[in-house]
């Protein structure tokens, strides 16, 4: 039985629990959470117990680290996944993360493999909203490649960024168009996957990414293409609610464990 965690207590770390709870993860036992908000854990540690399940609410990333888990969850934030990330391949530990925005920095990914390598733990990076990594890491190792990412969403979804104004909510716009490095720079939590994509293929500083708003739009359109002289790929995605996030999750860690793997 593999020992799992979870940083990040919303609905896509829910999700996962959920998973663990109705026999998904048959080979994963949840063994500890942590969050900001003392009541988002007790909801996940009152789903485990219920179930007959010990479940820790930790008040730190050293109290959840030192239950020694085999793998750590990560759906909170990029900000988050710096602090946990180097602590936790140190102690061993693997992650899965939801929040590759972190990787837009070089510096930060450099020390990040480096220190998955020297502890025989990885990173592994859940497709989220989008998918494809498969063909964008083929499509790039060919040579020649450009991609692009284009991400459409409603006026809601850019409530509290420096690109929205009510005008959003009758006039269709392009809020942003630049690399996934300043994407991610200003959409810290919001345009996780173009930094993903841009990991799996070309790099963030030459991933070309644009943002649209729509009026009554809701969701996320995530499209990613990408082109060398042999092949043009578009993997284009559209989700009504960020659910395929936390089930991209329980996808990865099913293919941990898994004597085979899509």
């Amino acid at each position: 039985m593999k020992k799992l965690v979870i940083v990040g207590c919303g609905r896509l770390g829910l999700i996962v629990a959920e998973a663990v709870v109705n026999g998904l993860l048959p080979e994963y036992e949840l063994v500890g959470v942590y969050s900001r908000s003392a009541e988002k854990m007790e909801r996940f540690t009152s789903l485990m117990n219920k179930n007959g399940r010990a479940c820790v609410a930790c008040d730190s990333i050293e109290e959840l680290l030192a239950l020694k888990p085999d793998y750590l969850v990560e759906t909170a934030s990029p900000a988050a996944m710096r602090e946990l990330a180097i602590p936790a391949l140190k102690n061993g530990t693997s992650i899965v993360t939801l929040s590759i925005g972190a990787f837009a920095d070089d510096v930060f990914y450099k020390h990040v493999t480096e220190a998955a390598k020297a502890n025989g733990s990885r990173v592994y990076i859940a497709s989220g909203a989008t998918g494809g990594f498969d063909v964008l890491r083929t499509a790039a190792l060919m040579g020649n490649a450009s991609a692009k990412f284009f991400n459409e969403k409603g006026p809601n979804g850019l409530r509290g960024t420096a690109v929205y104004d009510e005008a959003l909510h009758t006039e269709q716009r392009v809020v942003f168009e630049g690399n996934a490095a300043e994407a991610i720079a200003m959409f810290p939590t919001r345009v996780n996957v173009t930094v993903a994509a841009s990991r799996a293929s070309v790099g963030p500083e030459n991933m070309q990414v644009t943002m649209q708003s729509t009026p009554g739009f809701v969701g996320d359109t995530q499209k990613v293409e990408i082109k060398n002289d042999q092949v043009h790929a578009v993997v284009d995605i559209y989700s009504a609610t960020p659910d395929i996030a936390g089930w991209s999750v329980v996808s990865t860690l099913l293919n941990i464990v898994s004597p085979i793997v899509f």
